[in-house]
């Protein structure tokens, strides 16, 4: 009976060792990540010898966790930043899966700025967003987005009224820098929003089409898979307004209905 007893004893010790072993481990990670936050980085796509131009291609997106403290202080460059990488040259050699750091960069020069992103023949504009139209500010550079603007123009029936006209733009543009840091942009006075700025890559008769387009509406962007690059020219004769949404609502649902197999 005794030793059944020490059996036991010793049982329910180990028990309550593991226990409060597990408890601490749990108390030890979650203090970690409480003082931790996701971050988005670069990372090499392959080996790259000291001088080698950076392309899109030799760069992968890597998620990870980093101490929030010591990441105000690291070296290391954010994807939000890849527009600021490429183009530009090594200082030194990198390894494939090695976090590029702004060390490992050669100081900007006129040829590798970030003029030298811009395609030739084609121009940098930025306009001004707000979280709803630059979908939350998810949108982040070497995006491809479609532009959508909202207008108000006098009614085809010749009253005095205004009718509200919703079109597609532009389709698959290149998104090549967003400002502010997105979420902390400025706030405009009058009507306490929060604003940001996103930098587009178009043609240049697409600039001033797109700088007037922003002055007499309200101008959205709409985020594509990165592998979608198809031009829809069906959307190009579109004119969303009241009538065509209240005749198209059923055939939005339909069509939704069908995709999942109902």
């Amino acid at each position: 009976m005794r030793h059944k007893l020490l059996i036991f004893l010793a049982v329910l010790f180990g028990l309550l060792a593991f226990i409060l072993t597990y408890k601490q481990l749990e108390a030890e990670k979650a203090k970690i990540h409480g003082d931790s936050e996701h971050v988005v980085l670069i990372r090499m796509a392959r080996d790259m010898n000291e001088g080698e131009e950076i392309s899109e291609s030799d760069l992968v997106r890597f998620q990870t966790r980093r101490n929030r403290e010591t990441q105000i202080l690291s070296r290391e460059i954010p994807w939000s930043d890849i527009a600021m990488v490429i183009g530009r040259k090594l200082a030194t050699a990198v390894n494939k899966d090695q976090t590029l750091q702004t060390t490992d960069l050669q100081q900007p020069t006129q040829r590798n700025s970030f003029n030298n992103i811009v395609y030739k023949n084609m121009r940098a504009v930025s306009l001004a967003v707000d979280p709803v139209s630059s979908v939350n500010y998810l949108i982040q550079p070497n995006d491809n987005v479609d532009v959508i603007g909202t207008f108000r123009f006098p009614s085809a029936s010749g009253n005095a009224d205004l009718e509200t006209i919703t079109i597609t733009i532009l389709q698959d543009v290149k998104v090549l820098a967003v400002g502010n840091r997105w979420g902390s942009g400025s706030i405009d006075p009058r009507s306490q929003r929060n604003y940001g700025t996103i930098t587009l890559q178009v043609y240049p008769d697409e600039v001033e089409m797109l700088i007037f387009a922003s002055q007499k509406g309200t101008l959205s962007f709409s985020l594509r898979n990165y592998e979608d690059r198809i031009i829809d020219r069906n959307i190009e004769s579109r004119k969303v307004n009241f009538a065509m949404l209240e005749k198209e609502i059923p055939n939005y649902n339909t069509r939704r209905t069908k995709r999942r197999g109902l």
